[in-house]
């Protein structure tokens, strides 16, 4: 059975984030207090995923991340954002969590993140010993709406990254997700041209919406168009919608931690902050994202000035 382990100092936080993946999944979960306590628990019994609160007394959750990360550099973590832990969730999402959910958008988006999260990290498990012998692969897929067949591409895609061993085993998680983040921007957002704004207004709709237009012309007949080239020095993805695109040059201020809560947020910066380089085409219905070998992409020295776009 999947074992979660939740890390909040709000007993009533911890219990609803539990609730949340239980019904979800099938899953045992226990809990912490604080990240002095989430580390014994994981010395204990490691868990399959963390899931963590960033404002806690004695060790918060900028540290528990950072800890994790060298103790158990292949445990995937999820944050839970709260107003105010916006800029410490930017640093931790550099230093190696995997993902992060709003708390005030728990009910919503927990469990399927969870659940991404956790078939992502099992993937990469599963499929290292054969991919670690590949030494260059490149490849082009056109694939339909169909967000079944995208989600298996983005799995694909991350196998393939993990076999070619270009940065540390952990990486190759936080590529994954940002490779899956780009091509669901290119299904809702660029195919369907179903907007962000609908999703903060109403969860459900938007995805009744996206649903609809998968089946209805124009959209039914549009593609996503992606190319992949790897090697042992770096990997490069092309992600390219059929859809008019968008006007990548008024987007709002990439350095602001508070954006991380706009409904727009979440993708690119889970995009920017785990690949080297993020750039669209002029037209913006198509995304360059670049992972090169080395250290993580926000290990750098300089990787509190650089650049984080924020859009989704």
């Amino acid at each position: 059975m999947t074992r979660i382990l939740v890390v909040d100092d709000s007993p009533v936080d911890r219990r609803l984030a539990g609730r949340l993946l239980e019904k979800k999944a099938d899953v045992e979960v226990f809990y912490a207090e604080n990240g002095r306590l989430g580390l014994e628990q994981v010395e204990q019994h490691v868990p399959d995923l963390v899931v963590t609160d960033m404002q806690m007394p004695e060790l918060d959750g900028l540290e528990l991340v950072s800890t994790l990360k060298k103790l158990y550099p292949l445990l995937p973590v999820i944050l839970m954002t709260a107003a105010g832990s916006e800029e410490i969730a930017v640093q931790a999402l550099q230093r190696g969590a995997s993902s992060y959910v709003p708390k005030r958008k728990l009910a919503e988006e927990l469990a399927d993140v969870a659940i991404r999260v956790l078939s992502m990290s099992r993937e990469q498990r599963t499929q290292a010993r054969v991919l670690n012998r590949m030494q260059r692969w490149e490849t082009e897929f056109i694939v339909e709406n169909d967000l079944e067949i995208v989600l298996s591409l983005s799995a694909h895609l991350q196998q393939n990254f993990g076999g070619m061993r270009i940065c540390e085993p952990s990486e190759g998680l936080r590529v994954g997700i940002a490779l899956e983040e780009a091509l669901l921007n290119a299904y809702y957002h660029g195919n369907l041209e179903v907007s962000s704004d609908l999703r903060e207004q109403d969860f459900q709709s938007y995805y009744d919406l996206a649903a609809k237009r998968a089946s209805e012309n124009p959209y039914l007949d549009r593609r996503i168009h992606v190319t992949a080239k790897l090697s042992r020095e770096e990997a490069v993805y092309v992600i390219r919608d059929d859809g008019p695109g968008f006007n990548h040059s008024s987007l709002p201020d990439p350095t602001d931690p508070a954006n991380l809560e706009r409904p727009y947020g979440r993708g690119l910066m889970l995009m920017r902050t785990f690949m080297n380089d993020v750039s669209y085409n002029a037209t913006g219905n198509e995304v360059r994202l670049v992972k090169r070998a080395g250290p993580p992409a926000g290990d750098s020295d300089d990787a509190e000035t650089e650049s984080i776009l924020i859009e989704e």
